[in-house]
């Protein structure tokens, strides 16, 4: 089996998501992660889902998929054409003596520290899977509280939009 990231952009009605994902879980994919929000468009939205399957299954859960009445496209974005990224909360204990260490891996890996109380940090990053799991272990001697960690979000590199087009689709479709 192979990862697989997919945009799938949607009408922004209420059990959109539910259908989608349920499409999935009655074949068994795992979803690997799962991402929704808004487009710039205030009717659409966008789902991101990293799924780990087989090439043919996925072709024929793409085109179940497209037949679903809110689904306006589905794009299959490669790694390399692509902008992948995932955003990592982490709360680490740092009280004043390992303060200065927690702050010197957060420089290296470019995060931003969001919350200070006297014995623990939190720290915001954002990046793809081996910076972030980088991050942890580096962090890891310091003590970590807590991890909170959102899906991947993606988007095509260049300046097609994908929504555009997707917008156009369902403006002559009303």
């Amino acid at each position: 089996m192979s990862r697989h990231t997919l945009s799938v952009l949607v009408e922004n009605k209420p059990g959109v998501l539910a259908r989608v994902a349920g499409l999935f879980s009655r074949r068994a994919f795992n979803i690997h992660s799962l991402a929704v929000g808004p487009t710039e468009h205030d009717d659409i939205s966008r789902i991101t889902v990293v799924v780990d399957v087989d090439a043919l299954p996925l072709e024929q859960v793409t085109k179940q998929l497209n037949k679903l009445v809110n689904v306006i496209k589905i794009v299959e974005l490669e790694e390399k054409a692509s902008v992948q990224r995932e955003l990592l909360l982490v709360k680490v204990r740092a009280d004043a003596t390992q303060r200065s260490g927690v702050l010197e891996v957060v420089n290296l890996f470019r995060a931003h520290v969001v919350d200070v109380v006297p014995d623990a940090v939190t720290i915001e990053v954002t990046g793809g899977p081996e910076k972030l799991s980088a991050l942890l272990v580096a962090l890891e001697p310091y003590g970590i509280r807590e991890i909170v960690q959102s899906g991947t979000v993606a988007i095509g590199r260049g300046a097609r939009s994908i929504t555009d087009r997707a917008l156009e689709r369902v403006s002559r479709s009303a």
